[in-house]
C-alpha cells in the first residue's frame, strides 16, 4: 500500500467529514484547509505528497492555488470539483494540475488516483530509467518500447507522445501538452493528435477500437491506464 501526506483543500464540511477518515483508514496522514490562503500556508508547512483541491474556494479560485504551488513545486495536484465544464477542467490542468475528479465521485476511484499520484511523485524523486506496467515497458534511456516482451517499433513522434503519457501515467494529459510534445507547439491542429493516438493504439492495443490502455478523456486529452497491480 502506497501511503503519504495528503493536503485536502475543501470548504464543504460533508466532503471533509467523509474523505479525511477514508484517507486515514488506508494509511495517509491528512492536513485540511478550508480556503486558498490556508491551503498555501499549509502547503509550505506540511510539505504534502499530494494535494486534493476543490476549485470553488471562498477566498480565491482554486486555479490560483495551483498557479502559486507550481511556482515552486511539482507536487501532484488532483482537482476534485463540481465544475463539470470541459473548459474548467482544461484550464485547471493547463495551470499544472495532474488530474481531475468530478463531484460526486466514487471513493475507490479517488483513492486509486491518489495512489497513482503518489507513485508518480516517488518516480520523480528517484529519476526513473523507465516505466514498467507489466504488459508494457518503456526504457527512457534507449527509447525502447516492449509490449508483452515483444519490441515495438515507434516513430519519433509516436514515442514522444507515449513518453508524455508515461511521465503522467494514470493521470490525464491535456491535448495542449501532447501537441506541444509531438509538434513543438500547443496550437497545432488537434486532428494530428487524434491520428497519431490512433496509430499508437494500432500498435499497442489488443482491440484499437475499444482501447484499454490509452484512454480518451473527452474534450480534455488522454490517459495511460495504470493497472491496479502495477
Amino acid at each position: 500500500m502506497v501511503s503519504g501526506h495528503i493536503l485536502l483543500v475543501d470548504d464543504e464540511v460533508g466532503i471533509v467529514t467523509a474523505l479525511r477518515p477514508a484517507l486515514r483508514a488506508v494509511g495517509h496522514e491528512v492536513t485540511v484547509a478550508s480556503d486558498g490562503t490556508a491551503a498555501l500556508a499549509s502547503f509550505l508547512l506540511a510539505d504534502p505528497d499530494v494535494v486534493l483541491l476543490d476549485l470553488g474556494l471562498p477566498d480565491m479560485d482554486g486555479k490560483q492555488v495551483i498557479r502559486k504551488i507550481r511556482e515552486t513545486s511539482s507536487t501532484p495536484i488532483i482537482v476534485i470539483s463540481a465544475r463539470h465544464q470541459e473548459a474548467e477542467k482544461i484550464a485547471a490542468l493547463d495551470e499544472g494540475a495532474d488530474d481531475y475528479v468530478d463531484k460526486p465521485f466514487v471513493l475507490g476511484e479517488l483513492l486509486a488516483r491518489v495512489r497513482s499520484a503518489l507513485r508518480r511523485r516517488q518516480h520523480l524523486i528517484e529519476v526513473p530509467e523507465g516505466l514498467d506496467l507489466g504488459h508494457l515497458s518503456i526504457d527512457f534511456g534507449t527509447r525502447e518500447v516492449r509490449l508483452r516482451g515483444d519490441l515495438i517499433k515507434l516513430s519519433p513522434k509516436e514515442y514522444n507522445l507515449l513518453r508524455m503519457l508515461a511521465d503522467s501515467a494514470g493521470q490525464v494529459v491535456t491535448q495542449k501538452r501532447l501537441l506541444a510534445a509531438g509538434w513543438g507547439r500547443s496550437e497545432a491542429d488537434p486532428q494530428y493528435l487524434r491520428v497519431y493516438i490512433g496509430m499508437l493504439r494500432q500498435k499497442l492495443e489488443i482491440n484499437p477500437s475499444d482501447p484499454q490502455m490509452i484512454l480518451t478523456e473527452p474534450g480534455v486529452g488522454y490517459r495511460l491506464l495504470v493497472p491496479a497491480s502495477a
